[in-house]
């Protein structure tokens, strides 16, 4: 793979001549064809989820956001419709990660850059930005005109439009990202009544900037130069992976179509389908000429298929000279065969069963997961205190999560040591061999406990414990294992 095309490098040793020749812009055509359709159909549902979904309203009780969708950074909590993630439960994350990861996998290895093509936020935000452009400055060919023409009223209206424009939808871009980590309609309030503080707006600077330059000004560079995928695509696809390709057993050799010149000709002369009208490198988002085979700037989003086949369409020639195939059935077709579709490989089977596995235990995890939680820390100076009497009292700290939306009592009690009696630190009258402690709705309360155990009913040295806490309502019971050091 070469991007000799897209960066050529200039002699370092010729005096007068830079490292590097700047790059030339590319202007984007216009197409229509089923796989532009199909991209403007992925960017209408992937931006609407995107701007819609903060706004969706999920009732989950007095004191907590109704907000469906929302990381609360100050909360410590993470709400995902009716699942709700505390910063213990972080591996969840971890798992939507490992799913998301081999997921692109598995789609790259079954339909190439297929995530770069039509899923990726860079693609659908530069589509957007793209077609925002067409509409002030006009088709292609105009585009080129106003860039190589001097300043002038006109163009500078035009410009100043097409950035206002892009600015507005950058704004937007960074106000939703921000949605997502306060309440939208509290937050729009701030903004409205100018209450929103300073950091809530530099993080939305922040996204919308980012936003302006990714999608307006680097656009191709960063799916050529920036992103890692493009990368690791080379490991993931195989002579059975779906990539745009181009036919050159058919289309070799090339040259333009002449009105007096028959197809029966055209073959005498060895010449094939392709009339090199380059529109399939005209309407590519990156300026890739997939006639020259695969490239790793090419994101496979197929716009060279639509514009081929129209072109076919035009000059009476079969279509899909340029299309979605396998390099075997390429392979096979130059022999006048074809091979069979094979889905179903080691690797694809391997992807899909990691995410299944993944996706299966953290369901169950969601299932079966507690809705109390239990952490101890034993004191660790000193170690113990011998009262006076001869007891041995060892000081711990409890903490006691209650995940539900009420306030919750607990029985505390110890297990693996006879005679044990526990007490709340500060609280004289408050001991016993079971202690009842309260912890509010959805927070975590902490106590300070002394466990005493007489000095002859303990061995020497450490004795495992265990602290448990039954919920008083449900039975539900948290636990945690410790020790207890005597002398």
């Amino acid at each position: 793979m070469s991007l000799a095309s897209h960066v050529p490098a200039a002699d370092a040793d010729e005096p007068g001549k830079r490292l590097f020749v700047q790059r030339p812009k590319v202007y984007p055509a216009d197409i229509h064809g089923r796989f532009r359709r199909l991209k403007w159909l992925a960017l209408i549902v992937l931006l609407g989820i995107y701007y819609v979904t903060p706004w969706i309203r999920w009732e989950r009780g007095p004191g907590i956001p109704d907000q469906a969708v929302l990381v609360d950074m100050v909360g410590r909590r993470a709400y995902f419709f009716w699942i709700e993630i505390w910063p213990q439960e972080v591996y969840y994350l971890t798992g939507l990660l490992i799913i998301g990861a081999f997921g692109i996998f598995f789609a790259t290895t079954l339909l190439g850059r297929v995530w770069c093509g039509y899923a990726c936020p860079q693609t659908v935000w530069t589509d957007l930005y793209l077609w925002v452009e067409r509409k002030i400055e006009g088709a292609r060919t105009e585009r080129i005109r106003l860039d190589k023409a001097p300043m002038s009223a006109a163009k500078l209206g035009k410009k100043a439009a097409k950035h206002a424009v892009w600015l507005l939808i950058a704004v937007a871009t960074g106000g939703a990202w921000i949605f997502y980590f306060n309440d939208a309609p509290t937050l729009t309030r701030e903004i409205v009544t100018g209450e929103v503080s300073w950091k809530v707006l530099a993080f939305a600077g922040l996204f919308a900037g980012t936003t302006y330059f990714f999608a307006g000004w680097a656009r191709e560079q960063i799916c050529i130069y920036v992103c890692p995928w493009r990368s690791f695509q080379a490991a993931m696809v195989d002579e059975d992976t779906h990539v745009v390709t181009y036919q050159d057993w058919r289309g070799e050799g090339r040259a333009p179509l002449r009105k007096s010149q028959s197809w029966e000709e055209r073959t005498a002369q060895g010449l094939g389908d392709c009339i090199d009208c380059k529109l399939c490198v005209h309407v590519c988002p990156t300026g890739t000429d997939i006639r020259k085979g695969q490239q790793i700037s090419c994101i496979g989003c197929g716009l060279c298929v639509d514009a081929c086949n129209e072109v076919m369409a035009q000059i009476g020639r079969p279509g899909d000279l340029v299309l979605f195939d396998t390099r075997s059935n390429q392979v096979a077709r130059a022999e006048g065969k074809s091979a069979p579709v094979r889905l179903l490989r080691p690797r694809t089977v391997v992807y899909a069963l990691i995410m299944l596995v993944v996706a299966g235990m953290m369901v169950v995890s969601l299932m079966l997961r507690p809705t109390l939680d239990v952490s101890v820390l034993r004191d660790r100076a000193p170690l113990f205190v011998t009262l006076s009497n001869g007891d041995v009292q060892n000081a711990y700290t409890v903490k006691i999560l209650n995940k539900t939306h009420t306030a919750r009592d607990y029985r505390v009690t110890v297990e693996g040591l006879g005679n044990a009696e526990l007490s709340v630190v500060g609280e004289e009258g408050r001991k016993g061999t079971a202690l009842t402690l309260s912890a509010e709705a959805d927070s975590v309360a902490t106590y300070r406990l002394f466990l005493r155990v007489p000095g002859g009913a303990v061995k020497s040295g450490s004795t495992d414990v265990v602290v448990l806490a039954e919920d008083t309502v449900t039975g539900e019971v948290g636990k945690h294992q410790s020790v207890f050091m005597a002398p």
